[in-house]
């Protein structure tokens, strides 16, 4: 059997509640896999594994049915590894213990949408300037599946918590809760700042982790003349390891915004957003200082 190794990822809050609650090497793989590695020699160099303990926990997971194994080269033959249908359905399970420890092992255990600037959850999320987002789609407000990078020459992806048409819809509490007010008034400023994105060379696409028929009421509502993503199955949260909190059962994204290029590359990250308008301000400047791809 493999023997646990600390990894250094002080971090990952999801390397950090593993090593309380579960096996360590067998869903940081599936949080890798996640994130969009495939091949062995990736997951080697993130875990540090042994080639042999490697081998063993990969063929353990295929067998399992949570990934598939597939080969990407004929000579020498070499293989990909997938999640499957039953390997996604492991997503609700690692933000769920990202969550976890960002509360209770490097937060104080209270329920918040933000965080402060010098936690080790926002060291985290800046650690994504620079990094690659993985291919993925995600259904808009119309259910259509869309790629949350634009083609054009950037894309401002704002997470939100939540936003609804009708005000009564919102978890019990949510005014009170940390961070989480704001969300109809943050949509609302890119909406009326849209023009000067556009002619910046940016799309915006707004996401959050509701259903899309809720945003579509809320978009109309609120006249938004751009996508909101839904994040529902939690691919993207899991990809980028996106901080969340739980409001009524269901996972919801902090506040951040993500500055990214047409190669798929984060430029920009705004985290924790503490002033709504200053955050669109931030993110403008931030497209319109960055050289073009």
């Amino acid at each position: 059997m493999a023997q646990r190794t600390p990894l250094g990822d002080a971090d990952c809050s999801i390397a950090q509640a593993l090593d309380v609650v579960g096996d360590w090497w067998t869903m940081l793989l599936v949080r890798d896999a996640a994130r969009g590695l495939r091949r062995f020699e990736e997951f080697q160099r993130e875990l540090g594994l042994s080639r042999k303990v490697l081998s063993e926990r990969l063929k353990l997971l295929v067998e399992a049915g949570v990934l598939t194994r597939e080969p990407y080269q004929e000579r020498p033959v070499r293989h990909e590894y997938r999640l499957t249908p039953r390997g996604r359905g492991l997503l609700p399970v690692l933000v769920a213990l990202q969550d976890w420890g960002d509360t209770w092992i490097l937060g104080d255990g209270g329920m918040t949408a933000t965080t402060d600037e010098a936690s080790r959850e926002a060291q985290r999320v800046h650690a994504l300037r620079g990094t690659r987002l993985p291919e993925l789609l995600l259904p808009d407000r119309s259910g259509a599946l869309r790629d949350p990078v634009a083609d054009s020459p950037f894309t401002v992806l704002y997470c939100f918590p939540a936003a609804y048409a009708d005000a009564g819809a919102y978890p019990p509490g949510w005014a009170g809760i940390p961070g989480a007010r704001g969300c109809t008034f943050e949509s609302c400023t890119y909406r009326d700042q849209l023009a000067l994105f556009t002619a910046a060379g940016a799309t915006v696409h707004g996401v959050s982790t509701q259903r899309p028929d809720e945003q579509r009421e809320f978009a109309r509502k609120e006249g938004l003349r751009f996508p909101l993503l839904s994040d529902a199955g939690l691919a993207l949260t899991t990809a980028l390891r996106l901080p969340t909190f739980r409001a009524a059962g269901v996972s919801r994204l902090k506040r951040l915004t993500l500055v990214v290029d047409r190669e798929r590359t984060v430029r920009e990250v705004l985290y924790p957003i503490q002033d709504i308008e200053a955050s669109v301000t931030a993110a403008l400047a931030a497209v319109r200082a960055a050289p073009a791809p």
